[in-house]
Parts: C-alpha cells; structure tokens; sequence
C-alpha cells in the first residue's frame, strides 16, 4: 500500500488492472480498458494476450491507442489478422478468456448501451455503436466493464441494449443459448461489483478507500445491492500509481495536438 494520494479514476484503474490474471487473452476495448488492461501488462501480468478489433494480437504498445486502427497497435503485435479470422477464429472460436469493454449506460444486470441515449429513431445523443461489442459480450469467456459511476451511466432501463449481458436476469443467457459466463466484473470509480450467483443482479462487494455506500447508492438509478460482508479494495502502491502516470504522461505526449 502506498501512503501517495490518488485519485477516483487512478483507483478504478488500478482495481480493474489487478483483476486480469497472467496469460489471460484478453479482448480490449478502448478508452478505459485499455488504460488498465496495459497497466495490468506493465505491473503483474507481463505475458498477458493484449487483443484489438483490428487484428493485433499481443499487442504491447508504448502509449495507449486513440483507435482501434492505431498504428502503435500493429507495430508492437505478435501478429496481425483479418477482421473475419479474429471474429470467426478467436472470438466465436472460444478463445478469448476475457472480453473487456467500456459503456455509455449499464443496468442491474449489465446489459450494456453504446449505441443512443433517448429514444431510437429521435436520441439526444448518437453514440458510437457497437462495434466488436455485442460480439465480445456474447462470445469471451466472461465480460469485465469499467465506467464512471453515476445516474446518468447505471440506469434502471437502457435506452437501447446494444451488448447483452444477464438479459432479464436469473438463467437468461442459457436460455438464449449465449456462451460464456457474461459479465463477472464491473469496475467503477467508487467500488467493484459482482453479479448475485442466483438473481446475477450486480451487488456491489468492495468498496474504494474514501468511497461509501452512500455516494455509491447515490449513484446508482436502481436500489443498489450490497453486500454483507463488504470489502475495502486495496489502495494503489507505488509502483502502480509511477507505472499508470507514466503511461499516461507517455501517451499525452506522444498525441499531443493530435484530435
């Protein structure tokens, strides 16, 4: 543990990066994942798979990528592959151990929406889409996400669900026959959830040092579950917290001017 202040999102990446175990093939979405599935490469897990929509597999970039078609993703990668063969071969083909993505909304049973905020055919906000999601949601062996905690962002209902996760809830995945264990991780910047082993509604299990169970209720658009036994997450070490700025140091040098 490390006596260095910190903050909110420093300790979510933190906690995210320490979840992804050695050798793990990870499938990375940008933004946040890979902010901590590259920690996670730099700190404990040097021979982490690091995988992208665009083909690199085992990537090991220097800063971290604006895009999926980042040049520094391909000219650090083992190997480069069609979109088709990593889609048909590592990703419907089982291989890919952990699926990690970011969101726009999320709800109780981490069904996910990156694709518009209000109604379909007239949103206030166009989201991005799905991209690789919905197939990353449906085929890794289990789903870690990470995102900022907030009303906006965990809702009682998705204006559209773009990446299934529990569905409804309960054996809602077996009964639409969708591989994998589905979301198992959400990270935020106030604690860590996990999905209840029967309803697989997400209850929150550990909670950030200087976070509460109240600013994480507050937070939340549903009546947020927790835990009995709750734990605290471990503070960022210092190696963690040098490793993590000085990527993001690299990384906004190295884009700098860039849009």
């Amino acid at each position: 543990m490390s006596d260095l202040p910190f903050t909110a999102d420093e300790m979510m990446t933190v906690a995210a990066a320490r979840l992804l175990a050695d050798d793990t093939v990870c499938f990375v979405g940008i933004g946040l994942p890979s902010e901590a599935a590259n920690l996670a490469r730099l700190t404990h897990a040097p021979d982490v798979v690091l995988i992208y929509e665009s083909g690199t597999i085992g990537t090991k970039p220097d800063v971290l990528p604006l895009s999926i078609g980042d040049g520094e993703l391909a000219e650090t990668a083992r190997t480069v592959v069609s979109a088709p063969e990593m889609f048909r071969y590592w990703l419907q083909g089982g291989r890919i151990d952990v699926g990690f993505l970011g969101a726009a909304q999320i709800d109780k049973y981490g069904n996910i929406n990156t694709t518009v905020i209000g109604d379909y055919t007239n949103p206030k906000v166009r989201l991005p889409g799905s991209g690789g999601a919905s197939e990353i949601a449906t085929s890794s062996g289990e789903v870690f996400v990470m995102l900022r905690q907030s009303k906006r962002a965990f809702v009682e209902r998705l204006d559209f669900i773009t990446s299934i996760g529990h569905y409804k809830g309960g054996d809602s995945r077996d009964e639409f026959r969708i591989p994998g264990k589905g979301p198992t991780q959400l990270i935020t910047d106030l604690g860590i959830l996990t999905p209840d082993p029967e309803t697989r509604e997400f209850t929150l299990t550990s909670l950030h040092p200087g976070a509460t169970v109240e600013e994480a209720r507050e937070a939340t658009g549903w009546d947020l579950k927790v835990a009995d036994e709750l734990a605290t997450t471990e503070a960022p070490s210092a190696a963690e917290l040098a490793t993590l700025r000085d990527l993001n140091a690299r990384t906004a040098d190295a884009h700098a001017g860039d849009a």
